[in-house]
């Protein structure tokens, strides 16, 4: 890999598909320079962890309820909080092209969560989304339509 690289092919993929999946060198440090490139290129990122979301749909793009954990003698409650995308995107400012989630831990994602994200830029075309799928030798991607089609 080169010491220094554009990363004009990924963002021209990115934005092209609307969905990437990734796959970097485990020490990491890529993941940093790509989105450095893609916010100096106009876009906001978001950065979330892909264990634990829970049903995508509600948690990106609509109210959930989220319960703490039980630690005794208190009673149960549910808080609701308010759909992540959508409150990133309301305080977006006017001048970036878009809103880049970029989720981690992208392997335990099921085939049915990765098919939702690879349509979700024809839901909203604001957003484009970046999944890390597991460790290589140098930091590659992939369209995650290719990828489910394969």
């Amino acid at each position: 890999m080169p010491l220094l690289t554009t990363g004009k092919p990924f963002i021209r993929d990115l934005e092209q598909s609307g969905a990437l999946g990734v796959y970097a060198p485990l020490e990491g440090g890529n993941e940093g320079r790509y989105l450095r490139r893609l916010r100096a290129t106009g876009y906001e990122s978001m950065t979330l962890s892909a264990r634990g979301l829970g049903d995508l749909s509600a948690y990106l793009t609509g109210v959930h309820g989220v319960r703490p954990p039980h630690v005794g003698k208190k009673e149960i409650r549910t808080y609701f909080i308010p759909p992540m995308l959508e409150t990133r995107l309301a305080t977006m400012p006017a001048t970036a092209k878009g809103l880049v989630l970029w989720l981690i831990d992208g392997q335990v994602l099921s085939t049915q969560e990765l098919t939702y994200l690879s349509q979700f830029s024809t839901i909203d075309p604001r957003v484009k989304i970046v999944v890390e799928l597991g460790g290589d030798r140098q930091f590659s991607w992939v369209k995650l339509t290719d990828l489910l089609a394969a």
